[in-house]
């Protein structure tokens, strides 16, 4: 049978699913089957037999160990990976950093397929789109072999979906659970499943199998918010706020995901696939927000002069990923050819929605008071409707794109040189992508004494003070419907935002592989040339300009890879590789606005980001379950890309302002990463059935961002945390099974200010997420589970320049979840 087709028994298909623990001494014979392929120590085992026989530094994550940690997706799971963190929304894992590095410089693939992005500025996959029961594997590969893509700095995240060759016959499991979420008080219902069987097409027997997976879910949440902005005056030595704003968050969050799979391997020479994968997410947001804005800025604990507002955001964002991959592999003598298809397409749209309807008054003695978590300080007339008349109505529709297609063949030959086994890999890839966006902007205004008093909805349950009522989106979806649409129609928003984007990038690669003793070889050379043209319209003092650029480059890439086995328990690993990431579509988005003094624009010229990458590390194996390691790496990295202002400079010279994006000079990224995990099977009773995992990251790194008029300053990588750290603790016996598990990730530099105003710049304050999971076997092929989410309660916390100063607070409260799984292999 190929390499391709060997895999480890275990599958898990729900995040309530099979089990945990251990098979109950009470079960059947069948249930044997169950303590090897689902206790938390066997998918653990099998994950680390897969990391250790790959020829890249890779962290595997196997599905059925997905199943046992309270995570709802794809996102979650991995932020257990070392050197992984994740960016949450609304308290949900989202986008996943690796080893410090921001999601857009890292790449994601299904089935070896790239994954588009929905989202039309980013490259970053939202991975909370990607339902977990429909995923066999996790793994992310942070040293890259020659024969791979080479887009991505800190390293690719493989998605692998189930197969039916997973299980040996029939295997099924269904899923329910009830979740509540405290900050709404309000339970959520979640179903998921899955079945597998092997037929017998012609001669063969069992050669045919099919497999499939579901997941639907309907979360309903909600978070609470206060921030400025990063608004503060620092002038004078007085910390001054300019604005202030209360934000509350009701989310109803539909994911459905479906998954069709086809294997055949008509002998042990062949084998064909076909991979399906459909999953959609859809968001239902309102959120209700009151603000005030001062006259003059003014600190805590000050009264004054400000106009305060109302305002209502109420939309239905609805994002598709959908991915096919027809591929096969067939060994003729000592050749072994593969080839694959795939086809993956990404889609965003929001079919219109109110993006803002703002009332204002002016109001007198009002304030605020703290400055991490300030409170808003105003008298009864700020909580009196008749006082807030209609500013303005912003009504948005969005609806973007992403297309990927792609070919790849891939020929090996097997041979012995100088007594020694040895593999010639050579082969090509075709990719092509197309992205759009488009967006379309009405803003209604000169309203004349529409009072907010014909337009409240009922009080708001705001956990951060008094609110009183919201704004009812019924009421102002009935006020517009009644004017002409055409009127309000904002030409210069609808236009400058919107793209197509191509990007066609040909690859082709020559890698040779040398088993000499207990040495493992890889060397090889991949090349990458890229083609990239871009569509758009520019808005110059009031006069539209279609905008068409196109850009070309090529890349050779080298790359080397070294294993050494020190004991059969014991390796030593070293990679020499070079990666190029493109910039984000948003940075190379062609529009731009011109306005008298005042610029912002995108810069398709943009040279892709450049990294020389070292690692070198050991890793031991303890039998089952069992490893320790460590790896130190080291990333140097050339055009990184900044935002900056070029006012004052060039042709710039006479603006006020002129935002775009530039490419910089170097940037350095250096670390250790640690792991251990272990099955203390060898202990009496009951600490026989103790399993402990940890690991930690510790990372450094340097970048100089410069200004339009030469001026530098050192600054850390954007999204990247020095310190990253995960924690586990299981147990397992008969019938019961336990896992609290710990994440932890340091501050990080989230937004740059002025070149000469680090006071302004924005960093995400450190964060600690604690969940805990149960299961208890009822019977053989039944388990009750018990999930509890954040139950430490933390929040999210931006500041600006110093930890006293907000930006941004949200809180989120803990969730727990209540669930039921059948399963039968």
């Amino acid at each position: 049978m190929p390499l391709r087709h060997i895999r480890c028994n275990g599958f898990r298909v729900s995040l309530l699913a099979i089990a945990i623990g251990a098979a109950p001494a009470w079960a059947e014979e069948e249930a044997v089957e169950r303590v090897e392929v689902i206790g938390q120590a066997a998918s653990i085992d099998k994950a680390l037999r897969e990391q250790k026989s790959s020829d890249s530094i890779e962290s595997v994550v196997h599905a059925d160990g997905v199943g046992q940690l309270p995570d709802d997706n794809a996102a979650e799971a991995l932020q257990r990976v070392p050197g992984l963190s994740v960016e949450r929304d609304q308290g949900e894992g989202r986008f996943v950093s690796v080893r410090g590095i921001a999601p857009d410089l890292n790449s994601v693939t299904i089935n070896g397929t790239l994954v588009p992005a929905p989202e039309g500025d980013r490259r970053a996959v939202a991975l909370d789109v990607l339902p977990a029961e429909l995923v066999q594997s996790l793994s992310v590969v942070k040293s890259l072999t020659p024969d791979m893509d080479a887009n991505s700095l800190g390293g690719t995240i493989e998605v692998e979906s189930l197969s039916a060759f997973d299980h040996d016959g029939l295997f099924y499991t269904f899923s329910s659970e009830a979740s509540q979420d405290t900050n709404v008080d309000k339970t959520s219902p979640k179903f998921s499943g899955a079945f597998s069987n092997r037929f017998s097409l012609g001669d063969g027997v069992d050669n045919f199998g099919v497999a499939a997976a579901f997941s639907w879910q309907k979360r309903k949440f909600g978070s609470d918010n206060v921030e400025t902005g990063g608004n503060w005056d620092f002038s004078g030595g007085d910390a001054r706020l300019e604005e202030v704003e209360a934000r509350d968050y009701q989310i109803s969050r539909e994911r459905t995901g479906f998954g069709l799979n086809f294997d055949y391997q008509p002998d042990d020479y062949s084998s064909y696939y076909l991979r399906t994968l459909y999953s959609k997410f859809k968001d239902t947001e309102t959120r209700n927000a009151m603000g005030l804005e001062f006259a003059d800025p003014q600190g805590s604990g000050q009264r004054g002069e400000a106009e305060g507002w109302r305002d209502l955001k109420s939309r239905e964002d609805t994002q598709e990923i959908q991915s096919y991959v027809l591929g096969g592999e067939r060994m003729i003598e000592q050749w072994t050819i593969s080839a694959q298809a795939g086809y993956s397409q990404a889609t965003e749209k929001d079919p219109g929605g109110i993006a803002g309807a703002k009332f204002v008054g002016d109001f007198d003695g009002v304030g605020f008071d703290g400055t991490s978590k300030p409170r808003l300080s105003v008298g009864s007339d700020f909580y009196n409707p008749n006082n807030f008349t209609l500013d303005e109505v912003e009504w948005e529709k969005v609806n973007g794109k992403d297309q990927e297609k792609n070919i790849r063949l891939d020929l090996a030959r097997d041979y012995e040189l100088a007594g020694n086994s040895a593999q010639v890999k050579f082969g090509g890839k075709v990719s092509r992508r197309d992205k759009t966006s488009d967006t379309e902007t009405w803003v209604y205004d000169d309203f004349t004494g529409v009072s907010l008093a014909d337009y409240q909805s009922g009080n708001v349950d705001y956990a951060l003070g008094h609110y009183g009522n919201g704004i009812s989106a019924g009421a102002i979806k009935g006020l517009i419907g009644g004017l002409d649409k055409a009127a309000f129609y904002d030409e210069e928003a609808s236009r400058i935002n919107d793209f197509d984007m191509r990007e066609d990038i040909n690859a082709a690669y020559l890698m040779h592989t040398l088993d000499v003793g207990d040495w493992r070889l890889i060397a090889g050379l991949r090349y990458e040339g890229t083609e990239f043209d871009a569509k758009g319209t520019g808005l110059r003092d009031g006069n539209y300009e279609s905008i068409h650029s196109s850009n070309r480059y090529d890349h050779w890439l080298p790359g080397l890879h070294a294993r050494y086995q020190l004991t059969p328990a014991t390796a030593l690993r070293a990679a020499w590789t070079n990666t190029v990431v493109r910039p984000t579509f948003g940075q190379l988005a062609p529009g731009f606005a011109i306005d008298g003094a005042d610029a912002s624009f995108g810069n398709p010229e943009l040279k892709p980001l450049e990294s020389m990458n070292l690692d070198f590390g050991i890793e031991h194996y303890m039998g089952r379950a069992g490893v320790a390691s460590a790896f130190l790496f080291y990333k140097d990295l050339d055009n990184f890309i900044y935002s900056t202002d070029l006012a004052g400079s060039g042709e710039w010279l006479g603006f006020d302002e002129a935002l775009t994006f530039e490419n910089g000079g170097g940037a350095r990224l250096y670390g250790l990463e640690l792991a251990y995990s272990q099955k203390f099977d060898w202990l009496p009773e009951p600490w026989n059935g103790l399993l402990v995992g940890a690991n930690l990251t510790l990372s450094k790194s340097d970048a100089t961002y410069q200004g339009a008029t030469g001026a530098k300053r050192h600054i850390d990588l954007p999204n990247q945390s020095d310190t990253v750290g995960n924690f586990m603790v299981g147990w397992e016996s008969d019938r019961l099974n336990l896992r609290l598990a710990a994440n932890y990730k340091s501050g990080y530099l989230l937004e740059l200010g002025a070149i000469d105003d680090k006071a302004h710049d924005q960093y995400a304050d450190d964060q600690l997420h604690v969940d805990f999971k149960a299961g208890y076997f009822l019977t053989p092929e039944l388990q009750l589970t018990f999930e509890a989410q954040n139950i430490t309660d933390e929040s999210y916390y931006v500041y600006s320049g110093h930890r006293r100063y907000n930006a941004q607070y949200e809180e989120y409260g803990p969730t727990y979840k209540l669930g039921l799984t059948l399963t039968h292999f």
